[in-house]
């Protein structure tokens, strides 16, 4: 079956939904009914929303966010904890509306030319950073050319190994001009995928560690004000934002990391505003009055997230396919959607994020769960299970006789449930998982930049084209210390040329032919073992309205007012 490169109003519809509480009865709401982006908060007020008499904090909104985040440029990383930070005090050329078609943003209007070879933005007139200087063309090429195609892993993957060149005739316009067509530009200029950083700030400084980076200056919806470290982060609202000044005049994000502790807290009117929902919690939170939902593929940092254990290819224990396929074997997807995810997403069903397949591809099959089969791949590979316990090697080259097979696995904190399960899977066959769980910095370090890992796990956001957010997974260029890019070191000339060419081609049949051949080939090799597809449920209290679940997801909120 074709791939489909964004998002037509009736598969939107199948992956933002909107749910209120009315009474005991869950009702689902129009999820195509125009919701903005933006948050706002202010000091924890305990009990503070349990009644329904008048509200105490009027023109504030509290979100909740599991860790503080480790900086706020969105522009030098992938990660969620920033991104969802961070970008509601940035913006991009363009915005995403509900069915992701581009739209304005800091570009009012654009052209495509030379059959998709070259694009010229026009900017909009009188945009202010928020430390009062004048926002223009010259801040664009700066980002581009100095912050984003080195730093983003997905645009430095997807743009890098096209763009010519970036230019700004004038102070209002910029053009790119690229190497070949290239189809899915419009899709990833807006905050999350391309935000725009003030090059009065960041010139001729490291963009990894400028101070601006603890206190950002942006364009966007909400200022920043302070940070109390660990504890929470503060914005105001900025009066003078091009899209109209936010409805909520505070935003406070509370840094909460107990999940649990969140949904109590947004139970007690604590918090007003949850980036994601426990599985185990969800349907009786339905069930809970004045809380709504919002159904969502969108993620903090990127949307259609798939949810992967990256195999390291430097290691000898990985270097035959036979191993990576036995431990996917080993593994059954379906259990991970019902332990993990309790229904908020599917087991993944091929390397690229269902959302953006019709319907599985028949030349697209993952290696079924098979127990058997990967015990016979560990035999015939030395690996030996002397009874019920571990396996040892015997007569594996390099490998001492009777050395345990023991694999390292590095998390995040969130993904400690899908540790858990994963060491449960590979136990049942003999294998051993040694899980290390870190804090981000670590993690980045340790698995892209000194490779110093067996295995790891990653959400890889596939944005809305698969060029956007599935390319870093797999180009030899990715492999280096770029967060969130090609983890498993994968090299392959072959799938390098595959995806130049689905890049080229402005033709969706084509494009979705080549697409495919990506996936097979991909399949064959097994760099990556490919668990779920996520949906997130976005949960608030309804003393709050016009909350989105995309980027600027406070930009329109009004909360007791």
């Amino acid at each position: 079956m074709p791939l489909r490169f964004g998002c037509a109003p009736r598969q939107a519809t199948a992956h933002t939904r909107l749910y209120v509480n009315e009474g005991n009865r869950v009702a689902e709401v129009n999820p195509c009914r125009r919701l903005a982006a933006a948050l706002v908060g202010t000091s924890l007020l305990l009990g503070a929303c349990n009644g329904r008499d008048a509200d105490p904090r009027p023109g504030v909104l509290i979100a909740a966010i599991p860790g503080a985040p480790a900086h706020l440029n969105p522009a030098i990383t992938t990660n969620g904890g920033v991104h969802a930070a961070a970008d509601l005090l940035y913006d991009g050329l363009l915005g995403l509306d509900e069915q992701q078609r581009p739209v304005p943003a800091l570009a009012t209007r654009w052209e495509v030319l030379d059959g998709g070879a070259q694009y010229v933005f026009h900017l909009r007139q009188g945009v202010r950073w928020h430390d009062g200087q004048a926002f223009s063309a010259a801040d664009v090429v700066y980002s581009f050319t100095d912050v984003l195609l080195r730093f983003h892993s997905r645009t430095r993957a997807s743009l890098g190994p096209v763009v010519d060149s970036i230019v700004a005739p004038d102070d209002s316009t910029v053009v790119f001009h690229l190497r070949q067509p290239y189809a899915p530009l419009l899709q990833q200029l807006d905050v999350v995928e391309a935000p725009i950083l003030p090059r009065h700030v960041y010139a001729g400084t490291d963009p990894q560690i400028n101070p601006a980076n603890n206190a950002p200056v942006g364009t966007g919806p909400f200022r920043f004000v302070e940070s109390r470290p660990g504890a929470e982060l503060r914005y105001a609202a900025n009066p003078d934002y091009f899209g109209g000044a936010p409805g909520v005049s505070q935003l406070i994000l509370r840094v909460i990391p107990d999940p649990g502790t969140q949904v109590i807290a947004l139970e007690a009117g604590e918090v007003d505003w949850l980036y994601g929902v426990p599985g185990a919690e969800r349907a009786r939170l339905l069930r809970t009055p004045h809380l709504k939902f919002i159904e969502t593929a969108l993620n903090a940092g990127g949307s259609n997230c798939v949810t992967t254990v990256a195999f390291n290819l430097d290691r000898p224990v990985f270097h035959d396919v036979r191993m990576r396929r036995a431990l996917t074997h080993a593994v059954d997807r379906q259990q991970f959607a019902d332990r993990v995810l309790f229904a908020q997403g599917t087991a993944a069903s091929g390397p690229i994020a269902s959302a953006l397949v019709p319907s599985p591809s028949g030349n697209v099959v993952l290696p079924a769960h098979d127990p058997r089969k990967a015990g016979e791949l560990l035999d015939a590979l030395g690996w030996h299970r002397p009874t019920t316990g571990m396996r040892v090697a015997r007569d594996v080259a390099g490998v001492p006789d009777g050395t345990p097979l023991l694999v390292s696995f590095k998390q995040l904190a969130s993904f400690a449930a899908y540790g858990d399960l994963l060491r449960a899977q590979w136990r049942a066959v003999g294998v051993d998982l040694s899980i290390e769980t870190l804090e981000t910095a670590v993690f980045v370090e340790d698995v892209f930049t000194a490779r110093n890992f067996d295995t790891a796990i990653i959400s890889y956001c596939n944005g809305f084209d698969p060029q956007i957010g599935v390319r870093r997974q797999y180009a030899s260029a990715s492999i280096g210390p770029v967060p969130f890019s090609n983890a498993a070191g994968y090299r392959d000339a072959v799938m390098d040329s595959l995806f130049d060419a689905a890049g080229s081609t402005l033709d969706p049949a084509a494009r979705s032919r080549t697409y495919d051949v990506i996936q097979r080939r991909a399949v064959d090799s097994l760099p990556y073992l490919w668990l779920t597809d996520g949906i997130n449920t976005r949960a608030y209290r309804d003393r709050c309205t016009g909350l989105s679940p995309g980027p600027h997801f406070a930009a329109r909120a009004r909360c007791g007012q």
